[in-house]
């Protein structure tokens, strides 16, 4: 599916609103936030329009569209992209921009007006989750740079695939929840939704051994519920699962939820959101730049709340890859 998103960078022009020629382009997902996008984009174009002036907007209908569209804007001028959705969409988003950059050389600033089921990157990267408050943050456009991460993966083919992503990569469980959320319904809110694909999936799913490498120095095999490769600090619909991660210091945290006793897992649930993870005993952390990560069995891959693919993976940083307005 993967390799069929990235090769097909034409855009069908029906589902691109064009609203003037201008170096300002917005990637809208109507769906996101169980529909509400949809309900409330009247109201953010119109604020958008009145503060920022002309743009062209597109309004997505599937998946990829955000990747395709981020590629067909910049293609067409844009340098300020802004996406409207949550962090399914904004990876999108991410995706086309570091594919664009990674045949130019281009300074491309990117906004974001969170409206989604999880949202947690805005809970490492300050970026206002009132609407409002979000589109007077683009308008003054502080930005920063933050760093990026490169997932390699063996497609179906035989192919190495590659993905981007800004927030967190997690392998196992992360990538069960993710399938699970996706495929269901998302009407009862962010927490909710995660919290009980989560309680389901740890009924339903193994712990798994993994073979783990850090920058070809730390080396160990592992029976692990789950291993989280870092960027920001929060996922899932805000597990905090790793409190001293930056998204702008060169490294991954590495967060490894090893081999607990499905009662061990429930008395250390709270933990998970309270941000004293580090606390629990069969918890490891590590930092570095590459991770690769190895099984002999099927563990799902998790890329910022999407599930594009299983390991074996390769996971590079890219320090500094992003120009993101925040505050």
């Amino acid at each position: 599916m993967l390799s069929i998103l990235f090769k097909r960078i034409e855009v069908n022009l029906l589902f691109r609103e064009i609203v003037a020629p201008k170096h300002t382009a917005f990637i809208v997902n109507p769906h996101a936030g169980n529909g509400s996008t949809g309900a409330k984009w009247p109201m953010i174009k119109a604020l958008a329009r009145d503060k920022i002036g002309d743009f062209t907007s597109y309004v997505t209908t599937g998946a990829g569209d955000g990747i395709r569209f981020a590629i067909d804007a910049l293609a067409s001028g844009a340098t300020l992209i802004v996406c409207v959705g949550g962090d399914g969409t904004l990876n999108e988003v991410v995706n086309g921009i570091m594919m664009h950059n990674a045949s130019e050389e281009y300074d491309i600033v990117l906004g974001f007006v969170p409206n989604g089921t999880g949202c947690d990157f805005i809970r490492t990267v300050p970026i206002p989750g009132d609407i409002e408050k979000a589109v007077d943050l683009i308008t003054e456009r502080p930005v920063r740079k933050i760093d990026a991460g490169r997932i390699t993966f063996p497609k179906p083919n035989g192919d190495d695939g590659y993905y981007f992503f800004h927030n967190i990569a997690s392998f196992g469980l992360g990538g069960e929840v993710a399938r699970r959320v996706n495929r269901t319904t998302k009407a009862f809110g962010p927490f909710f939704s995660f919290f009980w694909a989560t309680l389901v999936s740890i009924f339903l799913y193994g712990k798994k051994k993994v073979r783990l490498i850090v920058d070809g120095e730390f080396d160990r095999e592992y029976h692990v519920w789950n291993i989280a490769v870092a960027n920001g600090q929060y996922h899932g619909g805000g597990m905090w699962v790793a409190p001293d991660a930056a998204v702008d210091d060169g490294l991954f945290n590495v967060t490894v939820i090893g081999d607990l006793t499905l009662p061990e897992v429930f008395m250390n649930l709270a933990k998970l959101y309270s941000g004293k993870i580090y606390e629990i005993d069969k918890v490891a952390t590590l930092t570095g730049r590459r991770v690769e990560v190895f099984s002999d069995q099927c563990v799902l891959l998790e890329v910022d709340g999407e599930q594009p693919g299983m390991i074996p993976v390769v996971v590079d940083v890219i320090p500094g890859a992003l120009n993101v307005i925040a505050a």
